[in-house]
């Protein structure tokens, strides 16, 4: 029976080409953009997860109070690191200290590259639970090595073994201990090509002055929290550790040192007088409203299309149960036209993903890719067409299928309809203001972003 109601669904599908064409193509278009915002929502709020155990890293921040003025800052004095480590190293089960991501020459066998990297602390590989490709995690507790990353590896080395061989990175010749998976797109460390050894990098004359001067914030420390503790718990214990180091200055500035999670790294980087205010994941709410806005007008518009056949329907009726058809029949066929339609929708909808996501990835910065071997991809997927053919076909099955016969034949089925609507040419204007609406925020919110970031440069392309 099902399947008799799926092969009269397609053939009506078939004999009546534009108007199923129209239905289908809509609504494909609707879902397709809304998948495209929801992966690029997904990318947003799986930022950093990639690190195991990320709720309990964090990066070690300090507030300092500037002319009654609260600023919140990355830039730690070195010698914090030590104090953390002796005064409370039980509550932590890694400190790594590390220089900032600048460019550096890797040299070898006459060719030289230029890749972005960081001298860090031997812990470095598990804190970021790197995946090894060769060598050991171990590989940087030798002061005069290097871990690179697999691409890098292969631009350097081919299809030579990288392991044991010698580089010059800058001036200095360091080993290659280990090679690591290139990290994700959606890592704050996703452009870490190397990492090299903190103690290469603390030998330098500058960095041994400042290893006893708690004034000189210019380094970075990261951490992973041990046992049972909480950010919040051991943040607290931590605070006053720089003020109780520092004189003077110590006092005017009154500084306090804080754990910044790294789940909160990239969704919530900004501060504002010393309290965590937001920053990206405005975007994220913003584009969610958008998606599912969107979503809805798509919806809207596929079940005002099936509604809009009624009258030709409402006759197909009055001639099916006059011959005979029973009402539950005809609900279970109009139910099955719509979804089929829904079906088909969906599956055109994954195929447009796919051929847009490449130019979306460029546009947004992003390295997205389809979430086949997602679960809950499927589940929302299927779970959203299931719901929305069964509203879209809620009204051809359950009030068509309620139609006299007689009233249907004689033409005059909708005289005692209560709640018909006569539609305007204002109604297609307003759709058209509110896309176009949609639009201009969308693309001001994108320029005011992109001014913020980095005003000179956004003045300068105008």
């Amino acid at each position: 029976m099902i399947k008799n109601y799926f092969k009269i669904a397609w053939r009506n599908l078939i004999k009546n080409k534009f108007s199923s064409f129209i239905n289908i193509d809509g609504l494909a278009a609707g879902v397709a953009v809304a998948l495209l915002i929801g992966l690029w929502i997904w990318d947003e709020l799986s930022f950093n997860k990639y690190h195991q155990d990320y709720d309990r890293i964090a990066q070690v921040m300090q507030h300092q109070n500037f002319n009654g003025e609260i600023h919140s800052d990355k830039a730690i004095p070195l010698p914090l690191a030590t104090s953390l480590h002796n005064t409370y190293g039980k509550d932590f089960k890694y400190l790594v200290l590390s220089s900032w991501t600048n460019p550096h020459v890797l040299s070898f066998d006459g060719k030289s590259i230029t890749q972005s990297g960081n001298f860090m602390g031997p812990d470095a590989p598990n804190l970021l639970t790197l995946k090894m490709n060769k060598g050991s995690k171990a590989g940087l507790r030798d002061p005069f090595s290097v871990l690179l990353s697999a691409s890098v590896s292969n631009a350097v080395f081919g299809d030579t073994n990288p392991i044991g061989q010698i580089i010059k990175l800058d001036t200095i010749n360091v080993k290659v201990t280990g090679i690591y998976q290139d990290l994700p797109h959606n890592s704050t460390f996703s452009n870490l090509s190397f990492i090299a050894p903190w103690e290469l990098y603390a030998d330098a004359e500058e960095i041994k002055n400042a290893e006893t001067d708690w004034n000189n914030n210019s380094f970075q420390l990261f951490a992973q929290i041990a046992g049972q503790n909480t950010m919040s718990d051991v943040s607290a214990k931590i605070k006053d550790i720089k003020l109780k180091n520092t004189g003077e200055q110590g006092n005017n500035l009154q500084p306090k040192i804080f754990l910044q999670p790294m789940s909160r790294w990239h969704l919530y980087p900004e501060f504002k007088n010393g309290i965590n205010t937001g920053g990206q994941i405005q975007y994220v709410w913003m584009f969610g409203i958008i998606g599912v806005f969107v979503l809805l007008l798509a919806c809207i518009n596929f079940m005002n299309l099936s509604t809009a056949r009624s009258e030709k329907r409402a006759r197909e009726v009055g001639i099916r149960k006059a011959m005979g058809s029973m009402r539950g029949h005809l609900i279970n066929q109009f139910f099955s036209e719509s979804l089929l339609v829904v079906f088909i929708s969906f599956s055109f909808s994954l195929i447009l993903v796919q051929f847009i996501l490449p130019f979306f990835n460029e546009v947004t910065d992003k390295k997205m890719t389809m979430l086949w071997d997602k679960p809950l991809f499927w589940l929302i997927g299927i779970g959203f067409s299931l719901i929305t053919g069964l509203i879209a076909g809620s009204y051809p099955a359950l009030y068509l299928s309620s139609f006299k016969p007689v009233k249907v034949l004689k033409g005059n089925w909708l005289q005692d309809y209560d709640y018909r609507v006569n539609l305007s040419w204002w109604i297609f204007i307003g759709a058209g203001a509110g896309a176009l609406m949609i639009t201009l925020l969308t693309v001001s919110f994108q320029a005011i972003k992109a001014g913020m970031a980095n005003p000179v440069k956004s003045l300068r392309t105008e």
